[in-house]
């Protein structure tokens, strides 16, 4: 018998879903997620900052392979970072073949973030990933479930291979990843490898294979991967336009609103009778936080719903306090927009931006920072003349993309959404140019109704007001019910 949650608290941003906020879900019985996106670079800088509170340091010391730990805490960790202005010392970009460095950094800071959230009780731990941040995933994932993870949850494409992935994982075998590479030939084949060998030469038992849930906005592509996914999809997180962060692309003609966002239309509601049909669990995502949806949702054959920006801006949550404070004055004074921009992401996929003051959602700031790309997360591989495979980013310095074969107007609107994410959850860089990154806030369209976990006088909620809010009337039976695995 398998037990599945009715909330579902989504992974968000890079860090904004966290093990603290994973960790107060999941000790509630329902599923808290941390988020999986860019943890090389968010645990790395923690650890630059001092690691506040020991947090990364104790989970450190539980790593199965202790010299890979102490190497950690040897290239990353600094008692003190000094002035806030300060740079943080950048690990190297992920390719086809990532250096050993860069694995363990990434193994190691998943781990840490899946065994905090798992710390101290028996509740179940989801890690949420991007299909189209596609080269850190497998150690990612590799770190996660050596740490235990429970569920794993992708979105943000269509992750066709990562079921076999884990169950390949699960038994130390090397996996790979076939990677989409523009201008590439027919019979080209790109693939990235990664091998549990170069974290653990003498592998332990076999891990956990965790749960697998895809997170969709088609029945179609719920049939595609019951049919043709490397291995079993265990569910679906059925996604609809108003949830935060990137959205799938309208599926109907690619027309804008007056305001300049994407148009979503009847096409874009998904059949939930075919969904039904695959017999596996699924959960309803955008908008759903209510306790009136979560009943609908129950009510439509879902064991529950999907929430985020409700517990974005919670106490526990990775945003930085001055970040929700300014969020939450906006919502109490009524004054909160959440714009669906086409051009912000360099993924081509639409993304929410809210409008929160002091971040990328004032044009004038964004439009004065230097174009630079030192992360990488979301760069394009590309086939260059000599056939090798380079890199390019929409976001990046504009000639420097042209130069690799780039078209000038896909460099329009492009946000340097890792920098920015980044500086969402208190990890700015000072760039060499002086120049402080700035955050970007990304959250559903319901944020603008935050206003109801707000009590006179107080901008701030807990993940626990969430979850009191929206199992609201839902039995316990219901809030947890035993199902078939």
């Amino acid at each position: 018998m398998q037990r599945y949650p009715t909330i579902i608290q989504g992974g968000m941003g890079a860090a904004v879903s966290n093990w603290l906020l994973a960790k107060a879900v999941s000790m509630r019985g329902q599923l808290g997620v941390v988020s999986g996106t860019a943890l090389a670079t968010v645990v790395g800088r923690k650890l630059q900052a001092g690691d506040p509170g020991g947090h990364v340091r104790r989970a450190l010391a539980t790593f199965p392979v202790p010299e890979i730990a102490e190497r950690i805490l040897k290239d990353w960790y600094r008692p003190a970072r000094g002035p806030a202005n300060t740079p943080f010392k950048l690990h190297s970009m992920y390719t086809l073949n990532p250096s050993q460095d860069l694995l363990e950094l990434t193994v190691t800071s998943s781990y840490s973030e899946v065994y905090l959230a798992k710390e101290g009780h028996d509740g179940v731990v989801g890690i949420n990933l991007l299909e189209k941040i596609r080269l850190p995933n497998p150690s990612t994932l590799f770190g996660a479930m050596l740490a235990g993870v429970d569920y794993v949850l992708m979105g943000a494409g269509i992750p066709m291979e990562i079921p076999g992935l884990l169950d390949g994982l699960s038994r130390h075998e090397p996996v790979r990843l076939n990677v989409h590479v523009e201008g590439a030939s027919p019979g080209d084949e790109h693939v990235t490898v990664f091998d549990p060998r170069r974290i653990m030469s003498e592998p332990m038992k076999a891990l956990k294979r965790p749960l697998f849930l895809a997170i969709i906005a088609s029945a179609v592509l719920a049939a595609a991967l019951v049919k043709k996914a490397t291995g079993r999809v265990d569910g679906f997180v059925i996604e609809g336009p108003t949830a935060g962060g990137h959205n799938a692309p309208p599926r109907g003609q690619n027309a804008l609103s007056p305001s300049g966002e994407p148009v979503y239309g009847p096409k874009d509601v998904v059949d939930l009778n075919a969904i039904k049909a695959h017999g596996r669990p699924f959960w309803l995502a955008g908008s759903y936080g209510t306790p009136e949806r979560v009943k609908e949702a129950l009510e439509l054959g879902a064991e529950g719903v999907q929430v985020g920006t409700a517990f974005a801006f919670c106490e526990e949550s990775g945003f930085t306090p001055e970040i929700k404070q300014a969020a939450l004055e906006r919502v109490a004074a009524g004054d909160m927009n959440v714009f669906t921009d086409p051009l912000a992401s360099p993924t081509g996929f639409p993304f929410k931006v809210a409008s929160v003051p002091d971040t990328l959602a004032e044009q004038g700031l964004y439009a004065e920072r230097p174009r630079i790309c030192d992360l990488g997360f979301l760069r394009q591989a590309y086939k260059k003349e000599n056939g090798s495979v380079g890199f390019r980013c929409p976001a990046e310095p504009v000639d420097q993309y042209l130069k690799k074969g780039g078209k000038e107007e896909d460099t329009s609107g492009r946000k340097c959404l890792c920098n920015a994410l980044s500086a969402a959850v208190g990890c700015p860089q000072t760039q060499k140019t002086g120049n402080t990154e700035l955050p970007i806030i990304t959250a559903g369209d319901d944020l603008k109704d935050l206003g109801r976990f707000l009590r006179p006088g107080c901008l701030s909620y807990s993940a626990e007001d969430v979850l009191n809010y929206l199992l609201q009337g839902v039995t316990g039976e219901l809030a947890l019910a035993p199902q078939m695995a």
